[in-house]
């Protein structure tokens, strides 16, 4: 079906992407003059500003999942049998400087594809650039658009390098930015140099960011608001205020602000550890909404809950996460995330998951002389609240998961893969994942094996 639509829309995309190849060429020279600039100035000059930013990138992902058994299939269960899935995104990323400290981007995006058992029946899905939407058919959105204005603290500048949603130049290392817009709340927080980028990194969507973090978006993983960030050298603060969907994983916002909204701070600070970088992040989230309770929907109805039915203004949802991150030497990282939501309220707009632990490990190619290659494994354990579990185990459904009963356990995913540089703008990058207890049921599988691979053009 996907192979079909895609050469129906093969006409418009290759107009779409010689625009976007143009676009970055242009960009490409401006680049390289700025470069060659700075090399024939003093050591201690600073970079220009960019006054115009343009970047492009386009990631293709395929997915098979090998056979496992079952004694039953629910609603939202991971079928047994599912042949290759596959994905595509291509990205414009447009910047631009509008006045002094103020930055404007627009990014709009095509994406289509469907991901295994249409990104159900797994806590922890194993394809970050797969939507939860319905219509496998690439369509053409407006992703980002916001403004980000700055206000400099002190006189310092320092160099700041250009990039996808980041005019290069001079910046203060002590600085106010407030960014106001459309947006993936992801691009602000949760960062984590080694597990955070789905289109070069691990690809599974608990793994990529905090599992238990129901963080507010819509279905394609947007959301409107403003974020307020206060920058020093070794360590940052940043709050927001953002909308939510108006029903778990909807397309439309709730313009209801006063009753339906989320909030997010942010605490990072850089240490050092046997003196290599740490970066450590701690994340507060509160979430009211139009959400329905598990354990309302048991007592409403024991035999056949949903839900859906309890839905109210009242119910709310707020966690925690831990992010770390540790350079051993030069060529390994490791890093880890546990995270934690209350599990009263249903699942609203990322995935099902109420404790989540990951660590891992990315190693650089300079090991066996591949300088511009990488490799990655992570370990992810998966759990839910008491109210959650009860909630599957009477027969209830969630948007992403449920098999129509329980019996219950971690969920556990390893992930391995390796990127490889195989030209000037592509990566190349096989991916394995290890599955026990496909959306906490130790009755599916127990054992799931999906093999992967992902293409990746960057400008």
């Amino acid at each position: 079906m996907l192979k079909k639509v895609l050469q129906q829309k093969s006409t418009f995309i290759a107009v779409i992407l010689t625009s976007c190849l143009h676009l970055t060429v242009r960009a490409q020279d401006t680049l390289q003059e700025n470069t060659i600039a700075a090399g024939t100035a003093k050591a201690d000059t600073l970079s220009k500003n960019e006054k115009f930013s343009y970047h492009f990138q386009t990631t293709f992902v395929g997915q098979h999942q090998m056979d496992f058994s079952a004694p039953y299939t629910g609603t939202n269960s991971l079928l047994t049998h599912e042949r290759l899935r596959m994905s595509v995104t291509a990205t414009l990323f447009w910047g631009a400087r509008v006045w002094k400290g103020g930055e404007i981007y627009f990014n709009p995006e095509l994406s289509g594809g469907r991901g295994l058992s249409g990104a159900s029946g797994l806590a922890g899905s194993p394809n970050g650039e797969i939507y939860r939407v319905g219509n496998p058919e690439p369509v053409i959105t407006i992703s980002r658009i916001f403004l980000r204005q700055t206000f400099n603290l002190s006189q310092e500048r320092i160099n700041a390098e250009g990039g996808q949603n980041q005019l290069g130049g001079k910046v203060d290392p002590y600085r106010l930015v407030l960014t106001f817009g459309k947006f993936a709340i992801t691009d602000m927080y949760d960062a984590n140099t080694y597990s955070h980028d789905p289109r070069n990194q691990f690809l599974n969507w608990a793994i990529m960011s905090a599992g238990a973090w129901d963080y507010p978006a819509n279905t394609r993983g947007y959301t409107y608001g403003f974020v307020t960030e206060l920058i020093y050298p070794q360590w940052s603060l940043k709050g927001s205020v953002v909308m939510v969907p108006e029903v778990a994983n909807g397309p439309y916002m709730d313009m209801d602000i006063a009753q339906a909204h989320s909030e997010t701070i942010e605490l990072d600070k850089k240490i050092q550890v046997f003196h290599k970088p740490t970066v450590l992040r701690l994340i507060g989230f509160y979430t009211q909404a139009h959400m329905g309770s598990y354990k309302e929907a048991i007592l409403e109805n024991p035999l056949q809950p949903d839900v859906i039915s309890t839905r109210t203004y009242t119910h709310d949802k707020y966690g925690f996460v831990i992010n770390a991150e540790q350079q051993v030497n030069d060529n390994i990282g490791i890093f880890g995330r546990f995270s934690w939501d209350n599990g009263t309220s249903e699942t609203f707009a990322f995935t099902e998951i109420d404790q989540s632990l990951n660590i891992g490990v990315q190693l650089k190619g300079n090991i066996w002389k591949r300088p511009t290659d990488q490799f990655g494994a992570t370990l992810l354990l998966n759990g839910l609240s008491k109210d959650h579990r009860d909630y599957l185990a009477a027969g209830g459904y969630g948007f992403i998961i449920g098999d129509g009963r329980l019996n219950y356990g971690l969920e556990h995913i390893v992930e391995l893969y390796y990127s490889a540089k195989l030209f000037e703008n592509f990566w190349l990058s096989p991916d394995y994942q290890f599955v026990l207890n496909p959306a906490y049921n130790k009755d599916r599988g127990p054992v799931v094996n999906i093999v992967g691979i992902r293409g990746h053009i960057e400008f």
